[in-house]
């Protein structure tokens, strides 16, 4: 017998989550649905150790937002749309049957047409999204129960497609900078890869015919490299396994709670990028936030979605450290200050906010600055970083070719003197 976690809506709508003890998957959903439920999500508990839970949860996120990967303008797109129709009085029925046919992605148009039949079903649109997490965030799932809890859906799915559509920009700045360096790094690293491993060998059929005795011998450095080519060559395989095995070991050690904290603390304190992670999780801190306040979502409920979309586990732990100490009375302002990783003009913008009643403007306010600071950073590290790459590339090209024609000028003068 094992235990399922479920959450259910009953026959005149209202949500209900509980656990339920059952053979199997199958059987504990025959039993919600012999109560009168509509089952919305259901999955057994893990009885292993404590760390496998969230490990399980975030690789099976990651697996399924693989599976349904869309593009994020298409997500803005669709949202913006389902607003307008929302706007011109459209059922929501009626709106994902037409949403669903003129969609060209065959992914998208898939879950589209799945959320039309739950609709059908007679399932709220919010628990029809969350059937979806690799699509719908549960930023997105926690707006839009709160647009229909408020009567102002259209209006929450405008401002959400707004947010949406700010992430996507900030997200293709950052990409654009990275491309470049991206690319020339893989370049160097495949162009010495394949330098070593086929290049560098042949050379030594070459110093050997122009010093049959070996009387002269190699430098040094021509020698050590030599000796790594043909290590590399002979252990070619061993090296792609090991290479790859130890990046998946660290993939999957990073969706641990203490992996994700280890990466996250290391990423912030590189220069200049840890400065972009930086004043991107606090922009979106801020303008989750705002939205979450301005649609009405209590402070705390606000708190524990933006823990789980901040992207970041050491501000996820800062926000749920927080969140402790509002529920104990704490204000929002002192709750965050008390956790040292939030700047104080962020904790004194909030304070103003909490003082005058205007905490979701302030907050929105708060987000727009951290957004500048973000592509700021990012026109600077794409100016600099170009000559700064050329200038390694061309180092170590220089280097290599130095190390590897070196002893054959040397053969060329020494053979030269000899005939003189």
């Amino acid at each position: 017998m094992s235990q399922f976690d479920y959450i259910a809506r009953t026959q005149d709508g209202k949500r209900k989550e509980g656990s339920i003890d059952a053979k199997n998957i199958n059987r504990a959903s025959e039993k919600l649905s012999s109560q009168g439920l509509i089952v919305i999500k259901i999955s057994e508990k893990d009885s292993s150790f404590d760390f496998m839970g969230p490990f399980l949860d975030r690789l099976s996120l990651k697996l399924e937002k693989l599976r349904t990967r869309i593009p994020l303008k298409t997500l803005v797109f669709f949202t913006r749309q389902l607003s307008t129709m929302f706007a011109a009085g459209l059922t929501i029925e009626k709106s994902f049957f037409f949403l669903s046919e003129e969609e060209k992605n065959k992914k998208f148009k898939k879950i589209l047409t799945d959320v039309e039949l739950n609709i059908k079903r007679g399932l709220q649109l919010s628990d029809c999204l969350e059937k979806h997490p690799g699509v719908f965030d549960n930023l997105y799932v926690s707006l839009v129960r709160a647009g229909e809890v408020s009567g102002q859906l259209s209006e929450t799915l405008e401002e959400l497609a707004t947010y949406l559509e700010s992430v996507d920009d900030t997200q293709r700045k950052v990409k654009s900078a990275m491309y470049y360096p991206t690319f020339i790094l893989g370049f160097l690293v495949i162009m010495l890869f394949v330098t070593f491993t086929f290049i560098i060998p042949s050379f030594e059929g070459v110093y050997k015919s122009m010093d049959p005795s070996g009387e002269k011998g190699l430098p040094v450095y021509t020698e050590a490299m030599l000796w790594l080519g043909a290590k590399t060559k002979e252990n070619l395989f061993a090296i792609l396994t090991i290479f790859f095995s130890f990046s998946i070991t660290l993939w999957l050690i990073s969706l641990t709670d203490k992996g994700s904290l280890i990466k996250d603390s290391f990423f912030l304190k590189v220069p200049i990028f840890g400065k972009i992670i930086e004043q991107g999780a606090l922009s979106k801190f801020n303008k989750t936030f705002g939205i979450l306040i301005g649609a009405g979502v209590s402070v705390l409920d606000s708190m524990k979605l933006i823990s789980k979309v901040v992207d970041n586990r050491v501000y996820e732990i800062a926000v749920n450290q927080s969140s402790k100490q509002i529920e104990n009375g704490v204000t929002i302002s002192q709750a965050l200050k008390n956790t040292d990783k939030f700047p104080p003009i962020m904790i004194q913008l909030i304070k103003t906010g909490e003082e005058t009643g205007e905490i979701d403007t302030l907050a929105l306010r708060a987000s727009e600055f951290y957004t500048k600071q973000v592509n700021a950073i990012v026109d600077r590290l794409t100016s600099l970083i170009e000559p700064v790459l050329i200038v390694v590339v061309g180092v170590v090209i220089g280097i290599i070719v130095v190390v590897t024609y070196l002893p054959i000028f040397d053969f060329g003068t020494t053979f030269m003197n000899q005939r003189g």
